[in-house]
């Protein structure tokens, strides 16, 4: 039988996470250190132990409560109609996500979980990114986009190429183009494709 959780440890937690999210808007995510964090939220480095097992868990409930922030304002938005539509309905997502390769690098590590119990806010946030694009693409809609697949392989398309283009962002030799020009050939190619 599991134990109610104390109302003094929900505090300790919701206070190092807000001592960690201070930190961040002063220095980035990169900036966050361990130490900084006990130090803002006035506790032992082995209460933030108790909380998190290591910075990497708290980057990735911070990350992930911004991107699911940002996901949930994409899907108050009108469905997109035109591919030029679509990747600026990506942009604050992509941008969120390609603020530095430390960020990057993070989303990917936990965009997946091994297994269900485990599924971390990123992992979640890319679960929802499916579920919102996947409404741009409703078959009785009005858009000129592909029906000859289901929605949902829409959907998992834009992610890819998403993914794809951010990658490429952060690799020397593929830089040159930018993530709209890049995302927005690989949109055209997958969601008009020609007869």
């Amino acid at each position: 039988m599991n134990k109610p959780v104390q109302q003094r440890t929900l505090k300790t937690r919701a206070n190092l996470v807000e001592a960690a999210r201070a930190i961040v808007l002063d220095v980035g995510y990169e900036g966050l250190r361990t130490e900084e964090v006990v130090k803002r939220a006035s506790v032992a480095k082995g209460t933030f132990f108790a909380h998190f097992a290591d910075k990497d868990a708290l980057l990735e409930l911070l990350i992930g409560e911004a991107l699911l922030e940002c996901l949930d304002q994409m899907a108050e938005r009108p469905a997109p109609v035109t591919v030029p539509e679509v990747v600026e309905h990506l942009m604050p997502l992509i941008g969120l996500m390609t603020q530095s390769r430390f960020v990057f690098d993070v989303i990917v590590r936990h965009s997946g979980a091994a297994v269900v119990e485990s599924l971390g806010p990123i992992a979640q946030s890319f679960d929802l990114q499916y579920a919102v694009f996947a409404k741009w693409f409703d078959p009785e809609g009005d858009h000129p986009f592909r029906r000859d697949v289901p929605p949902e392989l829409l959907a998992e398309g834009i992610q890819a190429f998403a993914i794809q283009a951010m990658a490429l962002m952060f690799c020397a030799i593929n830089s040159v183009t930018s993530v709209e020009d890049r995302l927005t050939v690989y949109l055209n190619a997958w969601l008009l494709p020609s007869k």
